[in-house]
């Protein structure tokens, strides 16, 4: 099953069953996920079996629905400070050639290991754990909160203060923290989280600088567990030129650690089991133009598309909204 969040044609926020690329069938009762999610997990029921529960057998032209913007990231909160946007990286073994690579670099007798390297490797070692054990510690990033969430179809800005503006392509975990504490999984979703690939690699010291961009996600939320494979396709389109395209792999099959191990060491913070919190968790890039030497433009967009997670996810990249200048704190 895959999940919607919309605004009417009345303007009354909505949430919908995919059918396919022109159906979404509304739901009744309900006009967030999150409302559905605790709803269902307070009923002993499963996200799925609450959407069916409110099917209303009205369905609303989902192409229209994105033509228009109004297609909404599939998880909020009403309070956008309660929506915590995170991350890990160094989470993906990526194309067959590259991993023998890096399996031999981690082979070579003495071989010097950045940091980067080791956190790696400690996945390698020790990311996937037997089920209830706790696994190697992965990176872990801050990349804010529902404010920096654009919706699918909305523009990522370039702020003028950033090196650079590129994808990441990956997917996300999307999360409700239940009444009495515990984290739910409602499903996973495409996801764009973007980021400033210069400042980066700079010094890999400016990766907390480098996170703190607009991110996006969806449009779709796909409920359920997370395939062992996901295959993809990324572009980056310039007008009606294809600049990049990549094929892309996520999943655990294609990951140094499991899904279950990042999400232990996200929630074992008593402060990120807050009832009622959402929370957006990215699992890692699999792939992104800036890797291949482009050099994204203002009004090049974004394309990330799995088939098991219906239609893609699309963001132009936006010009800066406020110019460069120096922000004086005035003292009181």
């Amino acid at each position: 099953m895959r999940l919607l969040q919309f605004t009417a044609p009345d303007g009354a926020r909505r949430v919908g069953i995919v059918h396919d690329a022109d159906r979404v069938e509304t739901l009744d009762g309900v006009d967030r996920m999150r409302t559905l999610a605790l709803d269902a997990a307070r009923r002993g029921h499963t996200l799925a079996a609450a959407a069916d529960a409110r099917r209303s057998g009205a369905s609303v032209d989902y192409a229209a629905l994105r033509a228009d913007g109004r297609v909404l990231p599939p998880l909020d909160h009403p309070e956008p400070t309660r929506c915590l946007v995170t991350g890990t990286g160094l989470s993906h073994l990526g194309s067959a050639a590259a991993r023998d690579a890096m399996h031999a670099k981690l082979a070579a007798a003495g071989a010097a290991l950045t940091d980067s390297m080791k956190v790696f490797k400690a996945g390698l070692d020790g990311g996937r754990p037997a089920p209830g054990a706790i696994g190697a510690l992965p990176e872990w990033f801050w990349k804010g909160d529902g404010d920096w969430v654009v919706a699918p179809g909305a523009a990522l800005e370039r702020p003028a203060y950033a090196g650079d503006g590129g994808e990441e392509v990956e997917l996300v975990g999307l999360y409700v923290v239940a009444d009495d504490g515990t984290p739910l999984r409602l499903g996973f979703a495409l996801a764009n989280e973007y980021s400033d690939h210069v400042t980066e690699r700079s010094n890999y010291l400016y990766l907390a600088h480098s996170k703190l961009r607009e991110c996006s996600f969806g449009p779709e939320l796909r409920v359920g567990p997370l395939p062992d494979s996901v295959h993809g396709h990324a572009r980056l389109l310039r007008g009606d030129a294809v600049v990049w395209s990549a094929d892309w792999l996520s999943g655990e099959a294609n990951m140094n650690h499991s899904i279950a191990n990042l999400e232990h060491h996200h929630f074992r913070h008593d402060r990120f089991r807050r009832p009622g919190d959402v929370h957006v968790h990215f699992l890692g890039a699999a792939t992104g133009s800036f890797t291949a030497g482009v050099e994204t433009r203002i009004g090049d967009v974004f394309e990330i598309a799995a088939e098991t997670f219906g239609e893609p996810l699309r963001n132009p990249l936006g010009a800066p909204r406020t110019p460069l200048r120096h922000v004086a704190v005035r003292a009181l």
